[in-house]
């Protein structure tokens, strides 16, 4: 118990400071990308692949892993790059997104490093693997670039973004919102889309930032200049991720927290990341609500609690 208690203790003294710890990894040539170690289960050489009929091409097989049958996904491939060579000398990153376990294949993991997410980056625009990127950093003069896992397993798997009948017939968000938006703050055009579609047929009107920074300046801006009291008069409720370039779900959640005109303002985290330590954070944030992606249903009826709970 101690030594859980100690581990929960470690990974929350980084939320609300802005900091994360990545794990380095190479696929076929001298770029460094990077990973959340929160969504790292564990680093293995890789076993034997079991190769699967009819699977997608990025699927290179499936490991047995400690009773466990997980599907082993080439990187370099789904962002467009020729298959990783030599298997049996590659690595796996098993990794926990969207409530589902995979394997990475990757060529080779270096080491962990932790940072500042001020000292993350929005990609640079343009066509090939930056359109799979959700951020870049610098690490020892060498550019890292940190991959939108989200659009890759979306790409393999699309994600259902339909709430149930009951749900979308459902008028009491519409009522309980009136003129007000819901703001959603993700780095991921995916993910942001996905929510914006799932809130769609509830009448829910949306504005979207890419990061918490963003999405920080545009509700200061809408509270000072749209309402005489506080956020809430044109703002519902904030969806927001955690992982984000420049200010991450949890500081950004903190700062509306400490600031008066936005701290009533109900904010519901919504993020691929999970695990033990997740009470711990949204506790010392002060969010109101974590969900895991993605499941609409249970999106929309927490969106429904919050806006109803004003």
């Amino acid at each position: 118990m101690a030594g859980i208690l100690d581990s929960v203790n470690q990974r929350t003294q980084l939320v609300g400071q802005n900091r994360l710890e990545l794990l380095l990894f190479k696929l076929r040539g001298r770029q460094r990308f990077g990973i959340n170690v929160f969504k790292v289960r564990e680093v293995l050489q890789c076993p034997p692949l079991t190769s699967m009929p009819k699977s997608n091409t990025y699927i290179r097989g499936v490991a047995h892993i400690r009773g466990q049958t997980i599907s082993v996904i080439d990187l370099s491939m789904a962002v467009g790059g020729r298959p990783i060579e030599n298997v049996k000398d590659s690595f796996i990153i098993i990794a926990e997104y969207n409530r589902s376990v995979q394997g990475f294949l990757v060529g080779g993991v270096e080491r962990i490093v932790n940072m500042n997410w001020e000292k993350i980056m929005p990609p640079p625009s343009g066509a090939g693997r930056y359109s799979y990127l959700t951020a870049v950093t610098e690490i020892e003069n060498e550019l890292v670039e940190i991959l939108d896992v989200e659009k890759i397993l979306n790409e393999i798997c699309p994600v259902n973004t339909e709430v149930s009948a009951d749900l979308a017939a459902d008028t009491e968000i519409q009522k309980d919102l009136g003129e007000r938006i819901v703001f959603i703050a993700d780095d991921s055009a995916v993910a942001r889309n996905q929510v914006k579609r799932a809130l769609e047929p509830l009448g829910v009107q949306t504005e979207l930032a890419k990061n918490g920074k963003e999405a920080l300046i545009r509700l200061k801006e809408i509270a000072e200049l749209d309402c005489q009291n506080d956020i809430t008069e044109r703002v519902g409720l904030l969806i927001s991720d955690v992982e984000m370039p420049e200010m991450d779900g949890y500081t950004l959640t903190a700062e509306i927290k400490a600031d008066p005109k936005l701290a009533p303002l109900h904010v519901i985290l919504h993020t691929s990341l999970s695990g033990v330590f997740n009470q711990a954070m949204i506790e010392k944030v002060g969010a109101d609500d974590f969900i895991a992606k993605f499941n609409p249903d249970e999106l929309a009826t927490a969106v429904k609690k919050w806006v109803h709970c004003d």
